[in-house]
């Protein structure tokens, strides 16, 4: 793609932008943002990943991993403000999500030990990870203030606090992972994902963008089944102080 061509994509902004203005949407200077945002960053990245790929530092590589799960960290928290140590436990989530991935990958050598696999992958995986705690949070939070005297009742009765949040945790659990398995339901029929499309754009064998984009799926599903349950179970003993009393307030209004 040349310089022009990608100029003339900017037609895909312009239309977002007429609507906008015309429906008095307001979203006019967060739409012009979020371009500037993703031009600067996407090109900012592509040149620190050229140096990278080009040294295949693992120490580069580490760095570039790190920088990520801060990134997504940061982002993800704003949505559990009031939970104690949410930023500890999602950074601990991210961590872990990306050790047990890598590791399988890496361990039974199904990828190279170098920054063009490990880079691209730990950011999709990652990138997925924090996209699920954020959903997970939202959900907690619903379930929590629709169930806050069912789960008080649950206490005044002798209940521990995982017993007083036990459907809520799963039903929170579950509804964060559902989007992932409903979406891998239809992938290849009413979408092609965007890591197979760019192979085959750039000219990769369709059968081996195919095999790829497997291993991405399969390793999506490892990371929302562990970023949800990581995320609930370390988060809900926050909920409560030493006297097993509630102390939750309502989290979208921190």
């Amino acid at each position: 793609m040349t310089y022009t061509s990608l100029m003339l994509t900017l037609i895909f902004v312009f239309i977002p932008l007429i609507l906008s203005k015309t429906l008095k949407l307001g979203l006019e200077k967060d739409t012009l943002i979020a371009t500037v945002r993703s031009i600067i960053q996407l090109l900012a990245v592509g040149y620190v990943l050229t140096f990278v790929f080009e040294s295949q530092s693992f120490l580069y590589i580490f760095l570039m991993v790190a920088l990520m799960i801060v990134a997504a960290t940061l982002n993800a928290r704003k949505k559990g403000k009031a939970i104690k140590g949410i930023t500890w436990k999602i950074a601990l989530t991210l961590i872990v999500v990306e050790l047990v991935t890598q590791g399988i990958l890496l361990g039974f050598g199904i990828i190279p030990a170098t920054a063009q696999y490990i880079i691209p992958i730990s950011g999709m995986l990652i990138g997925n990870s924090m996209v699920l705690s954020i959903l997970f949070l939202n959900r907690f939070d619903s379930e929590i203030e629709a169930s806050r005297e069912q789960i008080e009742l649950i206490l005044s009765l002798g209940g521990t606090p995982k017993q007083a949040v036990h459907n809520q945790l799963i039903q929170a659990i579950r509804a964060s992972m559902i989007p992932t398995i409903e979406s891998q339901k239809t992938i290849g029929l009413v979408q092609l994902p965007g890591m197979m499309s760019g192979q085959i754009i750039g000219g990769a064998d369709p059968i081996v963008a195919v095999q790829f984009q497997l291993l991405i799926i399969f390793a999506l599903l490892t990371t929302a089944a562990l970023s949800s349950s990581l995320v609930g179970f370390l988060s809900y003993p926050a909920l409560f102080n030493e006297r097993m009393q509630m102390i939750k307030q309502n989290w979208n209004k921190r």
